[in-house]
């Protein structure tokens, strides 16, 4: 449990009702950012286009991280957590 108290004071979460709904966020947003990417990686044709396969899978991960940054902030607004999630992707993007 004092794990626990340590992330929730690193994050600066107040109870673990947040905590949950962090978690939860997190979960739906890896989860559409792959479902939403497929459609757009089929659009773009882009096993077509890229045949090395290093090469396919580094550009698919550079084209679902943009993805995955604009669900995260959306779909945290929805759950009341717009704040957290924008200074989360700040301390993501200053390291």
């Amino acid at each position: 449990m004092n794990y626990l108290k340590n992330i929730k004071d690193r994050w600066g979460v107040e109870s673990n009702f947040q905590f949950i709904i962090i978690f939860i966020v997190f979960g739906i947003t890896g989860s559409m950012s792959l479902l939403i990417s497929g459609p757009i990686l089929d659009f773009i044709n882009l096993e077509q286009l890229i045949t090395v396969n290093w090469v396919y899978w580094l550009v698919r991960i550079i084209i679902i991280f943009p993805i995955y940054q604009l669900l995260l902030i959306l779909i945290g607004s929805l759950f009341g957590e717009y704040k957290f999630f924008k200074n989360f992707i700040k301390r993501m993007f200053k390291k």
